[in-house]
Order: structure tokens, then sequence, then C-alpha cells
């Protein structure tokens, strides 16, 4: 029953993570909301038992592919100026219920009783390892995995071309 719960609450911090990224205006926000999405699927995989694919999840894309999203934000410039004032009232309503939510996640999490690492007949619990992560990231998701490498590089390449290149209207060509 907690799962599911965990799992609820987590599913839609995934979804406003994915909505706030596709609706904000100011590409940090959006780095933001992508940010919390990946951080609510680690969470899931640790649902699933999958602990080396969240550690890898939190590890690799949350930080190294964020950390690489965030330094070409600042290289292309968000030079807009922003209201530092007092934040909207829908903003301060949000991060309080992200807070209870947050709150009663560990509330529920501490009540339970947490086994892991093997089954109840003492034979190692075989998901999330290394060795069932590679058999099948290198096996049967190789194609997957190399096209999602290969999307992140055009991704981030793209965006560095952008950042590099000036528009025609700053050609001077008036």
């Amino acid at each position: 029953m907690a799962e599911a719960i965990v799992f609820i609450i987590f599913a839609l911090v995934a979804i406003a993570g994915g909505l706030t990224m596709l609706t904000a205006r100011n590409p940090v926000y959006a780095a933001v909301g992508l940010l919390s999405t990946m951080f609510a699927i680690a969470i899931m995989y640790v649902l699933l038992d999958a602990h080396l694919v969240a550690a890898v999840q939190v590890i690799i894309y949350a930080g190294a592919v964020m950390t690489l999203f965030l330094f070409v934000i600042m290289l292309i410039g968000v030079d807009r100026a922003q209201a530092y004032g007092d934040r909207p009232l829908i903003q301060k309503a949000m991060t309080g219920v992200v807070a209870v939510g947050f709150f009663a996640t560990l509330v529920l999490a501490g009540r339970e009783v947490w086994v892991t690492g093997s089954d109840a007949f003492g034979t190692p619990d075989l998901n999330g390892t290394i060795e069932n992560v590679a058999k099948e990231l290198f096996g049967n998701w190789t194609i997957v995995f190399l096209a999602s490498v290969m999307l992140l590089t055009i991704a981030a390449v793209g965006t560095i071309a952008l950042a590099h290149f000036p528009s025609g209207e700053e050609d001077g060509a008036s």
C-alpha cells in the first residue's frame, strides 16, 4: 500500500515536472522541471528494486547531464530581467503542497519494513544488479541505448551550435 502511495506521489511529481519543462518561459525553470522529473523517475526505479539504475539516473542524468544543460543555458545567456519581488500566491501554494507531499512520503516510508538484497529463500535478488543491467542494456536494448546516446549528443551539439553562431539579426547589415 505504501509503495502505491509513493508511486502516485512521484508520478504526479514527474508529470508536474514534465509540464513545467514544456510550459516554462524561463529556460532555467524548464531545466528545474526536467530535474524534478529525473529525480521522480529515480524514485520509481527504487520502487522496482533497480537500485543501480536509480543511482545511475541520479548521478548521470540528474547530475552530469543537467549540469551540461544548465551550462549551455548560461552559455546562451538568459539576460532577461526577473522580478525578484514577492512570489505569486500559486507558487507559494505549490511549494506548500510539494513540502507536505514529501513529508507524507517520508512518514509513510518510515512506517514500512524495508527488506532488500534477498528474497525469502536467502538467494540474492538480481533486480538492478550490474550483471542484469549489463545483460539487458547491451543485449536486448543495445539499439535503444545507442539511439538515446546519439540523441543526447546531437541535442548538446545543436544547442552549442545555436549558442555559438549569431542569428541573422545581429549581422550588422543595417
